[in-house]
């Protein structure tokens, strides 16, 4: 850990409140392993709200391919590199199948928006809860819609995610690919200029996992984590973008 790191860290928690809880429970967390889904991230590293990359003492990570639009080319084994010399394992498994990961391994679970991409959520955090040490965390993070191009979509409804989960839902899942193509707002998306792109994109979503499945708002996220057995510690709206909750298992 590089002490000018820790410095930024102690600066940003004396000079901005929002932050505050967020890195004390980061803090919180020092010493402790970790698996995190679907990154590295930046929302977990220095200068962060939640700088958990400086305090942890090993973080693995978990991505569905060895190929991916955001990491590139990735190889199972010691080369999941988070944070200067830190390097923990990078497993290639599905986000709702963390095959090889014993139970009871992590003292906590990141994800920071990844869980959108997921079409069935309630699966994927029951695999989560299963490999979290008893009494430990998981912090999840998802887009604010309001600020993304998923503005126009309506929020996704909790019996519709149960409904998800009771029928066994996979990542082959086209159901809201229509929702997409009417509400998706373009100007806001960095990545696609016209409807063809966007419809071109969601007909490889198996591979690419780029659509937006469902659309998070804290209540549902509450319910949702409550369902699967977490008991939820605090949630908060960050930079105009995040959606952050802690909560533990029970």
């Amino acid at each position: 850990m590089k002490i000018t790191d820790l410095l930024i860290t102690a600066i940003s928690y004396l000079r901005q409140s929002r932050k505050r809880t967020l890195i004390k429970a980061a803090f919180g967390l020092r010493e402790k392993q970790g698996l995190e889904i679907g990154g590295p991230s930046t929302f977990f590293g220095v200068k962060s709200s939640f700088p958990i990359y400086l305090f942890a003492k090993n973080i693995d990570g978990v991505n569905y391919s060895a190929q991916t639009v955001w990491e590139g080319s990735l190889l199972q084994g010691k080369t999941y590199n988070y944070y200067e010399d830190k390097i923990g394992i990078q497993y290639i498994v599905e986000a709702t199948n963390l095959k090889g990961i014993p139970d009871d391994q992590y003292d906590f679970v990141l994800s920071c928006h990844s869980l959108e991409h997921v079409a069935n959520p309630i699966k994927a955090l029951y695999e989560w809860k299963r490999v979290i040490k008893k009494g430990g965390f998981l912090i999840l993070v998802l887009p604010d819609k309001r600020y993304t191009f998923d503005v126009n979509r309506p929020y996704t409804l909790f019996n519709h995610l149960v409904e998800d989960y009771k029928a066994g839902i996979d990542e082959h899942d086209t159901t809201h690919f229509e929702e997409i193509l009417q509400y998706h707002d373009i100007q806001k998306d960095a990545g696609v200029e016209t409807e063809f792109q966007l419809n071109e994109k969601l007909k490889d979503n198996y591979s690419k996992r780029t659509a937006h499945h469902h659309v998070f708002s804290q209540d549902v996220v509450k319910k949702m984590l409550e369902y699967c057995g977490f008991k939820v510690k605090h949630q908060q709206e960050d930079n105009s973008l995040h959606l952050i909750t802690l909560a533990n298992k029970h």
